[in-house]
């Protein structure tokens, strides 16, 4: 029996169990089991020859189309993008990567159609790594979902989480300290939902015999899992319902009911378009900066588009890498003052949208 085909087994055999207390050891040591065997998978198929998208990332972020072919990636591309990607009513009309700009609260946002994601693309069929790899490297995933085909939500979502791909979620907080004896130690600063005989099982099956564990988060078993591996991706997404147009309005409610979607669209009669642009900013989590030369008024037609949480020191070395070491103070003038070109010595100051930042340095 292959990797796959083991993988197939135990992930049946997790379906046909019910999940409860008295399961929870035995579905820790199976998921721990299918993990190692992902990784295995993942090292075998290192090992084929393939052609990766040869993309450079440009814009102050990268987003991706994510969806099974004919979803309308290409047709949306060209509505919020001055792109003019191939569009046709045929499966697999992008057959590369197509890049195109979205310019939008004067964020200049990369966003590239990928070719259409199919079952299995995580274990590799229909060119499915290069096309996750793209995705892992995003910095916001847009899913879109055909209306005429709701059933491709759990499809794409399961392909996501196979590739180690985490969307809408924070990486757990565990320090995991490998030792050459004494056994498994396992501290909480949070009321755990696992039994520590589960998470003890657990890292066992994932060959951790001796350790010391501090976990700070809560926990389920995929993210215990997730901790231990380590090489999973924390990507934001949108879940956007395309082609609203097709179905009718108590089809389209039944939609919003059962997959809850960030927006509804249809590109061609560009319903929902600006909704979704907005949206695309604000999961970014992009603010706008405004810098002010001493002595002059600041140009508030071209803000700094940077991320929330950037602090005064971030700025200095977006404008210079000495400034950091020359650095004076800032004034600033905006939500995160409290009054007009109030004085700030320390670097670590964080600004928030709008802000106008003034630096002086020696």
């Amino acid at each position: 029996m292959g990797t796959k085909e083991k993988i197939e087994e135990l992930e049946k055999e997790l379906k046909k169990t019910q999940y409860n207390k008295a399961t929870e050891h035995h579905f820790g040591v199976v998921k721990a089991r299918i993990a190692k065997l992902r990784e295995k998978l993942e090292v075998e198929s290192k090992k084929k020859k393939g052609t990766g998208f040869a993309v450079r990332k440009s814009g102050d972020a990268s987003v991706v189309l994510l969806g099974f072919p004919s979803v309308g990636k290409s047709t949306l591309l060209n509505a919020i993008t001055k792109s003019k990607s191939k569009v046709g009513a045929y499966e697999f009309t992008t057959l590369d990567v197509v890049p195109g700009l979205l310019e939008h609260n004067f964020a200049k946002i990369q966003i590239l159609d990928i070719p259409g994601i199919i079952q299995g693309a995580a274990a590799g069929k229909g060119r499915g790594k290069e096309i996750l790899s793209m995705v892992r490297n995003s910095d916001l995933i847009l899913i879109l979902i055909d209306a005429k085909h709701p059933e491709h939500y759990a499809a794409i979502l399961k392909e996501i989480h196979d590739a180690g791909i985490r969307i809408n979620q924070e990486k757990p907080d565990v320090k995991i300290e490998k030792k050459a004896k004494g056994g498994l130690s396992i501290g909480s600063t949070v009321k755990l939902k696992l039994s520590k005989k589960t998470i003890q099982n657990v890292l066992k099956e994932m060959k951790v015999n001796n350790a010391d564990v501090v976990i700070r988060s809560p926990l389920d078993i995929d993210r215990l899992i997730d901790s231990v591996i380590g090489n999973r991706v924390y990507t934001p997404a949108l879940t956007v319902i395309t082609k609203i147009d097709a179905v009718s309005p108590a089809k389209k409610k039944q939609l919003i009911n059962e997959i809850k979607p960030d927006v509804v669209i249809s590109a061609e009669k560009n319903e929902g378009i600006e909704e979704l642009k907005e949206l695309i900013f604000q999961k970014l989590n992009f603010i706008r900066v405004f810098m002010k030369e001493v002595n002059k008024k600041p140009d508030l037609d071209v803000p700094m588009i940077v991320k929330k949480g950037t602090t005064i020191k971030d700025m200095c070395n977006r404008i210079h890498r000495d400034f950091v070491k020359k650095f004076k103070y800032a004034k600033i003038w905006g939500k995160s003052a409290k009054f007009p070109g109030q004085i700030f010595l320390k670097l670590d100051k964080v600004l928030e949208d709008g802000d106008i930042i003034e630096i002086h340095i020696n």
